[in-house]
């Protein structure tokens, strides 16, 4: 199922951040720039809806993922998190 065959994709709505699958190397040099483990991750569920759209494009995305996180911000102009895949 393509993104663009979904009904509402969440993704495209004003208010929703982006969302990003990061590959598994990326998410290592994230997290060892941060000083950081995946466990200390704010977590995301599987059932998430942005989570499913990210699936539709990229396939299953297995719980322990890191999805890069991209809000716009009035005064930061962008803001980055990161939130690991969890089940649910």
């Amino acid at each position: 199922m393509a993104a663009d065959n979904i009904s509402f994709n969440v993704l495209k709505h004003r208010l929703v951040p982006e969302h990003h699958l990061l590959s598994e190397e990326e998410a290592d040099e994230v997290l060892a720039r941060k000083g950081m483990t995946r466990d200390q991750l704010p977590k995301v569920r599987k059932s998430d809806p942005g989570i499913k759209i990210l699936e539709s494009i990229h396939g299953p995305i297995d719980e322990g993922r890191v999805i890069k996180v991209v809000r716009k911000s009035e005064t930061a102009q962008e803001f980055v998190g990161y939130r690991l895949v969890t089940r649910g």
